[in-house]
């Protein structure tokens, strides 16, 4: 069972991971891949790489691998909900040097400025989790890390277009990851 576990968490991983690689041909537009995605990339595959590795070597709680995997399955509903909803936005890669021009305030950007970014987030916490292995917290820490740095140089660039004070209404209501609280008090 253990390793039936191990092989289904693997797929699901590795199909979330396809999702993200469709997305990039199928539904982000940008002329040509910014430095900053190909960095996420090569981040994505080393820490994919070394994740398999963990779960296969190791072992791992089933009550981790179980949770894990709901976790992922989680990142994947926002995914979709985010490309059903952003469909006509032509949204850019992260890092892109573009300005935006479009603000998607529905679906799951009515709650949260950036779900691309959350469900990526959510999804590494996910397997990371499904690892069980203390190690998974530095390369999750540094995916983290590298979402927050896009989601920030994103809220930047819509300072300087003609969105500015559309836009800071909208993060004024909204969470950056998470939903704001206080908005249902």
């Amino acid at each position: 069972m253990e390793r039936g576990l191990d092989l289904l968490v693997s797929i699901s991983s590795i199909a979330t991971l396809g999702q993200y690689v469709w997305s990039m041909r199928a539904h982000f537009q940008s002329p040509t891949m910014p430095s900053g995605a190909m960095v996420i990339s090569a981040v994505v595959i080393g820490t994919a790489l070394f994740f398999l590795a963990i779960l296969w070597i190791g072992g791992q709680p089933v009550s981790a691998k179980i949770c894990g995997l709901a976790i992922e399955l989680a990142s994947s509903a926002l995914f979709w909900w985010a490309i059903a909803t952003s469909r006509k936005a032509r949204l850019r890669f992260a890092f892109d040097s573009d300005n935006p021009h479009s603000l998607v305030t529905d679906g799951p950007y009515g709650y949260i400025r950036h779900p691309f970014y959350a469900s990526y987030i959510i999804f590494w916490i996910g397997w990371g989790l499904a690892t069980w292995s203390i190690w998974a917290v530095v390369p999750v820490a540094g995916i983290i890390a590298i979402y927050v740095i896009a989601a920030l140089d994103e809220e930047k660039k819509f300072s300087r277009t003609t969105l500015a004070s559309a836009y800071e209404v909208y993060r004024e209501r909204t969470g950056r990851f998470w939903p704001r609280l206080l908005r249902w008090i």
